[in-house]
């Protein structure tokens, strides 16, 4: 019977340590919360500033709700595009400095969206090996060959690009890498679309509110312009502490993308409150700069507090601080200590990373203390 085949490759997956399990919160989005009645100080949010449960969020989304309703009723390109939607994307244009803006339910949705709009048949996607999930998806569905260079290899693109005889060519990357905590080389890859006449698509999902001046992202903490052959995807869910995601940049790829983006038309438009909600969130993001301080603070609580251990975190200025633990088993293993002392850090393993590159993802947010820092740290020291 057709089912037992999947029957056994679940237990496959069991016996490789690879079945993902889901814990309940029993509490908001939070630093502290309780799953099936237990405290937990979390160390897995992408809440990077805090303002999942911020009061003013709260308020707004309660006020929206009188005036709104819940439900947008349609499609944004039939009715449901009410005055919140277009409020939203005029203020992250503003925000990031782009011409215009466009606002997607998902980042999946915004990646799986653009890229299949600017590129297709005959035409070439050049990658980075260690693109999230969506983007490897995007490319997929765009029917464009993939071409893939490792990761932040700038010499090995520019020879792919040099040989291509694409008719479009598209260089696609994430600006800050989700299971390493590191940034692409921006300005070498804005370089190389220049040169080679590319697009150049950058997803800053984990950069947007944590990085540059006010949290405007990747671009502007390298000091990037926006540029007519430059897409910027930002993700609303994480820092911003909400929901959904946009695309940013010149009003002739914003216009073509809502003419010809599939996953933007052929979908219900979120709902008003949460576009309403972004807004606040955006006026937070924008005097935010002491909530970054306490990320870095805490960045650097954590590397002295691990120093002379054998826990070595990976490279990175961002709230994302990995350490790789190597196997599957042995990783559930460390995760699963940590949880006995109320810790909650998880333990992130193939296909999210490369085979034997298991790892603990340490996700910082500014609501934790550098109480908290040590209360980790500490426990690390003991399981070592």
């Amino acid at each position: 019977m057709i089912w037992k085949e999947l029957e056994s490759q679940l237990a496959e997956l069991a016996d490789n340590h690879l079945l993902r399990t889901r814990r309940t919160l029993e509490t908001g989005c939070s630093t502290h919360i309780s799953v099936s009645g237990k405290p937990l100080l979390a160390f897995c949010s992408n809440d990077y500033l805090g303002l999942a449960s911020h009061p003013l969020i709260q308020d707004a989304i309660c006020n929206a709700v009188h005036q709104w309703g819940t439900g947008s009723g349609g499609s944004h390109v039939v009715n449901g595009h009410m005055m919140p939607h277009q409020q939203l994307e005029e203020a992250l244009a503003r925000f990031v400095g782009a011409d215009r803006a466009l606002y997607y339910s998902t980042g999946y949705m915004a990646n799986i969206g653009v890229v299949p709009t600017l590129v297709g048949r005959g035409d070439a996607v050049f990658a980075d090996r260690l693109n999230h999930a969506s983007l490897i998806d995007a490319v997929q569905l765009s029917r464009a060959d993939h071409r893939r260079y490792g990761h932040k290899d700038m010499a090995q693109l520019e020879k792919m690009l040099a040989a291509s005889d694409a008719k479009r060519k598209l260089i696609l990357s994430d600006a800050v890498f989700s299971m390493d905590g590191d940034v692409a080389p921006l300005k070498e890859l804005f370089d190389l679309a220049e040169r080679y006449d590319a697009w150049l698509v950058l997803d800053d999902a984990h950069g947007f509110g944590v990085l540059g001046q006010e949290g405007k992202g990747s671009l502007n903490h390298f000091g990037i312009p926006f540029h007519p052959r430059l897409v910027y995807i930002g993700t609303l869910g994480k820092a911003a502490g909400v929901s959904g995601a946009f695309a940013a940049g010149s009003a002739t790829v914003i216009e073509w993308l809502m003419q010809r983006s599939r996953s933007y038309i052929f979908t219900t438009a979120s709902s008003p409150i949460i576009a309403s909600a972004l807004l606040a969130a955006l006026e937070l993001l924008k005097v935010g700069e002491d909530r970054r301080q306490q990320l870095h603070r805490l960045s650097t609580a954590l590397h002295e507090g691990l120093r002379g251990t054998k826990w070595q975190l990976m490279p990175s200025f961002t709230a994302i601080h990995p350490i790789i633990v190597g196997e599957n088993d042995a990783v559930l293993r460390v995760s699963d200590a940590l949880m006995e002392r109320g810790i909650w850090v998880p333990a992130i393993r193939p296909p999210t990373v490369p085979k034997g590159q298991a790892r603990l993802r340490i996700s910082l947010s500014a609501s934790h203390t550098l109480e908290d820092i040590a209360r980790l740290t500490s426990a690390l020291r003991e399981i070592q």
